[in-house]
């Protein structure tokens, strides 16, 4: 996205502000179609924890997408946005059972990783198709916060106690139409994640009515020039290879589902800051921007890493600055960076803020969040207005001390 364009957004809108290129979205999404061209039945559904605008939502419908929820809230978003429910896929972790029920009677597909709860909802819905989240104990991420399917990991059904699972499936006569497992983020090594796979395979074949298998996401995406990133050319060639002779020993040809977040709108996100103050110490340059860890924590909880780039002085002599946030506490976004000479009323981007970063973000110190823009057909359009003073003390009820004060 040219950067003339996000200093234009920038003076318009102001900052601090979340930027999405819709072109960019969309390239994402055909590049993993590209990749699985040879899959008859492929089914892509955003994992929209990433990045859960109504109209991000529906940019991802218009494109073909299915959706991958983990709460009802996120549910009821995707029904807002124009998802049918057959649409949506229900993969939570801990809630209770009565969230899970509340989602089912509304016709979305359920996805269920432990056996307390399995037993329960198929005593009291047997005929309601589940699929089954599998913890196949492989390390294929490359953070350790970020990486789920590891024995240690708190998502999933092990696959040691498959034999558990289908004794409740037997006892229950409840209807298992999908199995699904999640690795985590930051795939580098396809060979580990086929090596998942063919535990995801194995375990398929114990159920005689699926109708999809769902193999996650986690797909790496470049964080600065010349990084690495999944190979999504070379993993959709060889697991679809290995999907067709798999579909060919159960007998019928299944759906092949993923559930990209990160991969499909990191790229297409930019964050804008205006400088509030550059502070020069005996041994570090600040540049304060009016930001921090209440709009963008994933620096400070991940360790992540975002380009950060001056728009208003492109061509600058590059000087060392550590960029920090007005919190209260530590919120380094970037520490010694190389970035063009920055002066106050500076405009900075980080880069790679699509994913994680506005859903994360907070009201810390009483901060209002920021505004929303999507990048649309060569025009910049607001999805979320900058909240107010109004949208802080909205929710709150304010007590008269001098009453007596009942509960």
């Amino acid at each position: 996205m040219k950067e003339s364009v996000l200093k234009s957004i920038a003076q318009k809108v102001g900052t601090p502000t979340y930027v999405y290129d819709a072109s960019k979205i969309e390239a994402q999404f055909q590049r993993l179609q590209k990749a699985f061209q040879g899959v008859e039945r492929l089914r892509v559904n955003y994992a929209c924890k990433a990045l859960s605008n109504l109209s991000i939502l529906r940019l991802m419908k218009k494109m073909g997408a299915g959706l991958d929820t983990v709460s009802i809230q996120e549910v009821q978003l995707g029904i807002k946005a124009g998802f049918e429910p057959s649409d949506i896929i229900f993969t939570p972790n801990g809630v209770s059972l009565e969230e899970i029920e509340e989602t089912a009677k509304l016709g979305v597909q359920i996805n269920i990783d432990n056996l307390s709860i399995l037993e329960q909802f198929g005593t009291k819905y047997p005929h309601t198709p589940v699929c089954i989240r599998i913890n196949p104990h492989v390390m294929a991420g490359g953070n350790s916060n970020i990486s789920v399917g590891h024995i240690d990991s708190k998502f999933g059904i092990s696959i040691h106690q498959m034999p558990h699972v289908l004794r409740i499936v037997e006892n229950t006569n409840m209807r298992i139409n999908g199995v699904h497992m999640h690795t985590g983020s930051d795939i580098l090594d396809i060979e580990v994640f086929l090596y998942a796979a063919e535990i995801l395979f194995d375990t398929a074949l114990q159920f005689k009515d699926l109708e999809f298998l769902d193999f996650g996401s986690g797909f790496k995406v470049p964080y600065r020039p010349g990084d690495i990133e999944t190979n999504i050319e070379e993993l959709g060639e060889k697991l679809s290879e290995r999907f067709h002779r798999f579909c060919k020993t159960y007998g019928r040809d299944l759906e092949l589902a993923f559930e990209p977040g990160k991969f499909l709108v990191s790229e297409a996100g930019y964050f804008l800051a205006k400088v509030n103050a550059v502070k020069q110490t005996t041994s570090t340059v600040f540049a304060q921007i009016d930001s921090g860890f209440n709009h963008l924590i994933r620096p400070m909880l991940y360790g992540s890493h975002h380009e950060i780039k001056n728009i208003s002085n492109p061509k600058g002599k590059e000087r060392f600055y550590t960029v920090v946030g007005y919190i209260c506490e530590t919120d380094t976004f970037g520490s010694n960076r190389k970035i063009a000479e920055i002066v106050e009323g500076d405009v900075l981007v980080f880069h790679n803020a699509g994913a994680y970063c506005f859903t994360m973000a907070s009201n810390y110190n009483s901060r209002f969040r920021p505004a929303e823009v999507l990048w649309y057909n060569n025009e910049a359009h607001i999805i979320r207005k900058r909240e107010t003073f109004e949208d802080l003390v909205h929710n709150q009820v304010l007590i008269d001390f001098k009453e007596k004060v009942t509960v």
